[in-house]
């Protein structure tokens, strides 16, 4: 079961603003995707929250792009900041890649690029809408808790407290 950003929000806004926010404060994140021979990959990648759903987009021929053509998986782990603070914690994202090759969506996504007064992506690229089948975030409360929060399609938030 998997679900865009625009359901996962609704459903849980409070956790999808704090995920967005994490995002939102640095560039560059990890994405992880499988080889041919199953290992894993792991690259650096920009992410935009736009029209509802979480985009991923890459250079042409790139191996992660060609990794998710052959096996959609994923998993994203936003840049955790400078030093050992994270604040905000760590989130990480892990779901499906569907690649969007309708010319319309892509000028779409291209045209929010430039409201972002952001370079506009490479011609041609690479464009994936994404389908989530998990959202996690791990953080410290009160100097004392060890707070995980998960969210899968169809649940409500779980949330682990450790000491």
């Amino acid at each position: 079961m998997s679900t865009n950003w625009a359901a996962f929000a609704a459903a849980e806004p409070e956790l999808a603003t704090t995920v967005e926010q994490r995002f939102g404060a640095f560039t560059h994140h990890v994405l992880a995707t499988l080889r041919k021979d199953g290992s894993p990959r792991t690259t650096g990648l920009e992410v935009r929250f736009l029209h509802g759903e979480l985009w991923l987009g890459m250079m042409p021929n790139s191996l992660k792009a060609l990794d998710l053509r052959r096996d959609p998986r994923f998993a994203l782990q936003a840049n955790p900041g400078p030093g050992t603070t994270m604040g905000g914690g760590d989130v990480r994202i892990s779901g499906r890649a569907v690649e969007v090759e309708d010319p319309q969506v892509k000028r779409a996504y291209t045209e929010g690029e430039a409201e972002r007064e952001e370079a506009e992506p490479p011609e041609p690229f690479h464009l994936f809408r994404t389908e989530l089948t998990e959202v996690v975030r791990t953080c410290v409360e009160d100097d004392t808790y060890l707070v995980v929060q998960v969210w899968k399609p169809g649940e409500p938030v779980r949330t682990l407290r450790r000491t």
